[in-house]
């Protein structure tokens, strides 16, 4: 399944920065590759030292990590909403993604001047929360008015639409986003069609300067404030450490580089996860003589349902799944081994995939 994340923030937050160390960056488990797709579209692995760990093992011809896209939202400003600075082309994005990576700027550097003359991410997040809920208003406005022509008609699934549209439409307008709103939209039929901005899972990123990549610092703590009812990831990262980080070429150069700084993982890796986290995504693990392979998965999946993102023959043929737990894999060494154990299970159609699932999937079509 693809994933992708839009990359948003206001001029020198620190985002173009961030967005080309994403860009350039070797996956932090191993040397895997990184291609681009477009001038404004970044694919990074996804890091999983699983993957290495069976490949010592199986010996692949080649691995396959997972991957996300990241995307850079240019051109939101302050009247983006209104079509300043390229916003509805950018808007539009935006509406394209899984989640949102929001950069705020939470380091003072006299040499790079704020848009705004002052560095306060608080009043940064909420200018561009403005630019998305005032888009959201507009979406919202053309569905009340396609609701109304039916309401006309009495019908009774229009009118608890209407009434429904309404709430969300006076919430946003009191300064909230969608996705604080009470009823979660994709469990409401009346909502899943508005596709809102707001309504994106989002992940604050606080770019601050090095000393305080550890623990953070003042800004930091008033954009932790600032969302705590947003039910958002927040990650403290430093941009131009990262940007440094992407300049290494190996695997220990950058491991001995981030525990210099006091850091287990770049901020790269702690990115991934908190994307994986918001969007309540897993990963399963193929692994034979051809490749090993990562496959991102919703949690809560099915085998027949996991076994489609290889290929929808799989899911349609299915007969039943070979599993080995990650764990026992590493600990027998071998699928032979897991077999001889009694650790190869034969799971079936209602058989729900776990994160790290060693699996092999038998289908007739």
């Amino acid at each position: 399944m693809g994933l992708q994340c839009g990359i948003v923030g206001l001029p020198n937050v620190g985002k173009s920065t961030l967005f080309n160390a994403l860009s350039s960056a070797k996956a932090q488990a191993a040397n895997f590759p990184f291609c681009t797709i477009e001038p404004n579209i970044g694919v990074i692995t996804v890091p999983d030292e699983r993957l290495i760990k069976l490949a010592e093992l199986v010996k692949p011809e080649k691995i396959i990590p997972t991957t996300i896209e990241i995307v850079d939202i240019a051109g939101l400003v302050k009247g983006a909403s209104k079509g300043e600075g390229l916003g509805n082309q950018f808007l539009g994005n935006i509406r394209e993604t899984n989640a949102i990576i929001h950069v705020l700027r939470c380091f003072v550097d006299d040499n790079i001047v704020h848009v705004d003359g002052s560095v306060n991410p608080v009043r940064d997040k909420e200018i561009i929360d403005t630019e998305l809920q005032l888009k959201d208003l507009d979406t919202i406005d053309k569905k009340m008015q396609r609701l109304g022509r039916l309401v006309k008609s009495t019908d009774k699934d229009a009118i608890a639409s209407m009434e429904l549209v309404k709430q969300l439409k006076a919430h946003i307008e009191k300064g909230q986003s969608a996705r604080t709103f009470p009823i979660k939209f994709e469990e409401n039929k009346n909502l899943a069609d508005l596709y809102l901005l707001t309504s994106k899972p989002i992940v604050y990123v606080c770019n601050v300067d090095e000393k305080s990549v550890v623990s953070g610092n003042q800004f930091v703590e008033q954009v932790r404030e600032a969302i705590k009812n947003e039910n958002a990831e927040l990650l403290i990262i430093s941009a131009a450490i990262e940007a440094d980080i992407a300049q290494l070429d190996s695997y220990d150069d950058r491991q001995a580089f981030l525990s210099d700084l006091g850091l287990k993982e770049s901020g790269v890796a702690r990115l991934v996860h908190s994307a994986y986290h918001l969007l309540n995504l897993i990963t399963y693990l193929t692994a034979g003589e051809k490749e090993v392979r990562a496959w991102t998965i919703h949690r809560g999946m099915t085998a027949p349902q996991a076994a489609g993102v290889i290929h929808t023959d799989f899911e349609k043929g299915f007969i039943r799944a070979e599993v080995i737990a990650y764990a026992d894999y590493i600990k027998y060494r071998s699928e032979a081994a897991c077999r001889d154990a009694g650790k190869l299970r034969v799971e079936g159609r209602e058989y729900i995939v776990h994160d790290g699932d060693v699996m092999h999937f038998r289908f007739n079509v």
